[in-house]
């Protein structure tokens, strides 16, 4: 193999911003900022969302009423439901 042409493969603390929560990995993303984890000084990467937040991993997804919709669109444009003749 080559030299100098892999990234460094290493231990690094992900910070979800949501909930606070914070959780260590292995990766090569690049980043200047630092995080204590376990009072170790890990590369510290900060993340909008995760599956410690994500509505489909907790569990807490909304649901649409999509039965409304159809009457409201049928309200909206006087559509009635019968067929016309």
């Amino acid at each position: 193999m080559k030299k100098d042409i892999h990234p460094q493969y290493r231990e690094v603390v992900f910070l979800d911003m949501s909930t606070g929560e914070k959780f260590v990995t292995r990766s090569t993303i690049k980043t200047e900022k630092t995080g204590d984890y376990e009072g170790r000084q890990l590369p510290l990467v900060t993340v909008d969302i995760s599956s410690l937040s994500h509505p489909f991993f907790t569990g807490k997804q909304k649901f649409i009423d999509t039965a409304g919709r159809v009457e409201k669109f049928q309200k909206k444009y006087n559509w009635d439901k019968r067929e016309k003749k």
